[in-house]
């Protein structure tokens, strides 16, 4: 039905790619394309062994829009999934526009030079999008992603106002390294190191990293300590989900890789700002990066499960409502399926769902640029039952979060 181009080779494009190949009704030509052409060509290959399908590869810059537009023009797809890094988003749809094709991606843009992550740079997008009939879809991960589906969900279906929200995310697996990092080190080690930030009364309350934080009883799973971070769906859903008063992100981590992240920070090791190493600058956070393991190697010995959900507490017919709805996703059930680690798979399914949405369903074909809230929940939410992604709800139950 549609060619697509993925760009991106770590552990959520690989996902993508797998994820593609076995959906060959809707996406009937796959390019799969990075700077490290070899990592594609391993990719196309697991892909072809397990589920019989060939797929394209190519190598490119995404830093380089030129590059990009010319492997594009030479591919002619519909659209271009962007599992890169989120400092290339900009050019990625840049050369989007150049060439004519939809965009899809799991992050939002944030310049290299600074920890900063927001919509702003994205949402400036708008006309441009929309003057050419094409359409953007920002944040098509788990979270975000699946969390903003849910969210939508939740207030089409059983609510008539959401007042509070905490999305809760837990990883209670177990890779066997003294310290990984689940998804690229330089994003997830910027992330967790700059201050928090949560919604509540109107307006953003900043606090020190990690500063907040308690045990939550995560189904099949039990209590975790978890702490409050600012993650970038935030920003859009307080703005299309104006009722609320309060929400809040959660992110479980263990002691030792707070005590590792620690010590990293102590001895500069976190560092964005280059340094002089015999003679040349570095960036002390990209040789990190470097050293550790990459997280499309962890995979094949990870065990336990992930749990990412969202709790809402809101009011239905004037009384009040509490709703929490989740899915728990098995490391070695996802090796199984694709050679990946559940973060990764949380990540790739529903960056393919969204592409195969924007392709096939009418309600996913909007000019502009997206977020998913924006957009039918109910089509999102029957393919990730069918596509590895099961959800589970609960109404007015023992919330693992209480107020």
């Amino acid at each position: 039905m549609s060619k697509v181009i993925i760009i991106g080779a770590g552990g959520v494009g690989s996902v993508v790619a797998h994820k593609c190949a076995m959906n060959s009704q809707v996406f009937t030509e796959i390019m799969l394309a990075s700077r490290t052409k070899s990592k594609c060509d391993k990719i196309a290959a697991d892909i072809e062994e397990m589920h019989g399908v060939k797929i394209q590869t190519a190598q490119v810059d995404a830093d380089n829009v030129p590059e990009l537009v010319t492997l594009i023009k030479s591919f002619q797809p519909k659209m271009v999934i962007n599992v890169a890094l989120p400092y290339q988003d900009l050019t990625i749809m840049d050369a989007c526009l150049e060439t004519g094709v939809h965009y899809l991606d799991t992050a939002n843009y944030e310049p290299k030079d600074v920890a900063k992550f927001e919509y702003s740079w994205q949402w400036a997008y708008q006309d441009r999008f929309k003057e050419a009939g094409l359409m953007a879809l920002l944040g098509c991960g788990f979270d975000p992603g699946v969390t903003q589906v849910y969210c939508a969900y939740a207030n089409k279906h059983h609510f008539d106002e959401m007042h509070y929200l905490d999305i809760i995310d837990c990883n209670a697996g177990n890779h066997g390294k003294a310290f990984a990092t689940n998804f690229n080190p330089e994003i997830n080690i910027r992330e967790i190191t700059q201050n928090g930030r949560y919604w509540e009364n109107g307006e953003w309350v900043e606090i020190p990293p990690m500063s907040i934080h308690k045990a939550i009883d995560y189904p099949g799973i039990g209590p975790k300590e978890s702490y409050v971070l600012y993650h970038e769906e935030l920003e859009s859903l307080v703005k299309n989900f104006p009722t609320l008063k309060r929400a809040r992100f959660w992110m479980t981590f263990g002691q030792a890789y707070l005590t590792h992240l620690e010590v990293l920070q102590n001895v500069g090791m976190t560092r964005i700002d280059p340094v002089k190493f015999n003679g040349m600058d570095i960036v002390p956070l990209e040789f990190l990066k470097a050293v550790l393991p990459a997280p499309d190697t962890l995979g094949e010995n990870y065990t336990g499960q992930t749990s990412i959900g969202c709790q809402i507490k809101g009011i239905e017919g004037g009384k009040d409502k509490t709703y929490y709805v989740w899915n728990n996703c098995d490391h070695a059930e996802c090796y199984k399926e694709v050679k990946a680690q559940a973060v990764s798979y949380t990540t790739g399914v529903p960056a393919m769902i969204g592409a195969m949405l924007m392709l096939t369903n009418p309600d996913w074909q909007k000019a502009g640029v997206w977020n998913c809230e924006e957009l039918n929940p109910d089509p999102f939410m029957a393919l990730l039952n069918t596509q590895g992604l099961p959800w589970h709800e609960q109404v007015n139950g023992v919330l693992p979060h209480e107020y």
